[in-house]
């Protein structure tokens, strides 16, 4: 593990290698273990891998063809501004599978009706980023596990990403992955060392 999180890089070229849509899910799935807000995992994935596709990408991404045109598949990770709707069936299957005691369920059920959800709000927009943000690591590093590489897109317009690929408005797009066999050793980067950014407090 230390070895996938040490010499994870972001991969802009790559082979014709196509990953299954079998071993996609499962590394999707691996992915979705990430932790989100309440448990409430309001991501949709929107897979991006035929010909058409691509061409309907194309003219809202600013720069990253080189993606487009060699990923195996690209994933747009959306936020689904109805969330809540999900409670229901997310806490009904703990409870069947003998995690969640019942009554847990309705108390999380009753919490949930009685606050205030406005999907237009920059806290609850922001709850979507961070759950998007906390799945797309794991999603990198899953794959890397499965012998793959990524590369994370912020660059495409978002604005017109709904309209231009066909999705529900209700999905607010956050972030594209591209992923595959790499075809290109990508670039070697510094970070910060913790002791120059971490602060404790008195």
């Amino acid at each position: 593990m230390k070895e996938i999180i040490l010499n994870r890089r972001s991969i802009r070229k790559y082979s014709d290698y196509k990953i299954s849509n079998t071993e996609l899910y499962e590394m999707l799935d691996e992915a979705l273990r990430a932790p989100s807000s309440g448990n409430l995992q309001p991501l949709r994935f929107f897979v991006i891998e035929s010909k058409a596709a691509r061409e309907k990408l194309r003219p809202i991404l600013r720069m990253n063809v080189s993606q487009l045109e060699t990923a195996s598949q690209l994933i747009l990770i959306t936020g689904d501004k109805h969330k809540y709707q999900m409670a229901e069936t997310i806490f009904s299957r703990a409870v069947a599978e003998g995690i969640m005691p019942d009554e847990v369920k309705h108390r999380q059920l009753d919490r949930f009706k009685n606050i205030h959800h406005d999907p237009t709000s920059q806290k609850y927009i922001s709850s979507l980023f961070l759950d998007a943000g906390l799945f797309a690591s794991h999603f990198m590093l899953v794959a890397r596990m499965h012998g793959y590489d990524t590369c994370p897109i912020g660059g495409f317009n978002t604005e017109l990403a709904n309209e231009t690929l066909g999705i529900d408005s209700n999905y607010l797009p956050i972030l594209l992955i591209s992923i595959g066999k790499k075809d290109e050793e990508g670039y070697q980067s510094i970070r910060l060392k913790a002791s120059e950014i971490t602060y404790h407090i008195d």
